[in-house]
């Protein structure tokens, strides 16, 4: 069976779209990093209440489970960019055949085909 190669229209409207998502998740990072209070240097010397010390913890934790969720999927864009490049785009990581469009369409940085996916979250 021949493997039906990925237009090249369409990996270049892939690669901008995971460019310019990567771009926003980097310009996200940067004003969770800056809204976190413990980025202010004088936070060791703050005084605060206690429930405002409480509420500060837990405002920087939540941003720091949002940095690194946002940072996982910037590496999941760039080994998808990487892939575009080697021209082993759209190929299930595990059993390699190649991923559907309208799946690659809805989820550009896709690493499995659907049947993988689903066998990986039982």
């Amino acid at each position: 069976m021949a493997v039906k190669k990925i237009a090249k229209t369409f990996l270049e409207k892939q690669k901008k779209r995971l460019l310019k998502e990567k771009d926003s998740i980097m310009e996200h990072i940067i004003d969770l990093k800056a809204d976190d209070p413990f980025s202010d240097p004088e936070y060791v010397n703050d005084n605060a209440a206690v429930d405002t010390e409480v509420r500060e913890q837990n405002l920087h934790q939540v941003i720091e489970a949002e940095i690194l969720s946002l940072q996982k999927r910037a590496t999941d864009i760039d080994s998808t960019l990487e892939k575009i490049q080697k021209n082993r785009y759209g190929y299930c990581a595990k059993c390699n055949i190649p991923i559907k469009r309208a799946r690659l369409e809805l989820i550009p940085e896709a690493q499995y085909c659907v049947d993988c996916e689903m066998q990986l979250k039982k």
